[in-house]
């Protein structure tokens, strides 16, 4: 059997943490800002960790990370 391809859309989007846990950033801080409060756009500046639903799908996808 050959070697995994790492999903590189995925690559881009989540990081692992040196626990394992899967990091990901929030969404909504692209445009439309002007409406936005300040402390919410510097809240979506966090980054977030993922659902443990998701996460197990989301590590398939970065078998190398």
């Amino acid at each position: 059997m050959g070697k995994m391809k790492t999903k590189k859309s995925a690559a881009k989007r989540f990081r692992l943490t040196g626990s394992g846990k899967v990091k990901r950033s929030k969404a909504g801080k692209s445009h439309i800002l002007t409406k936005k409060k300040r402390n919410r756009k510097r809240n979506l500046r966090r980054s977030a960790i993922v659902d443990k639903a998701d996460e197990k799908r989301i590590k398939k996808l970065l078998p190398y990370k």
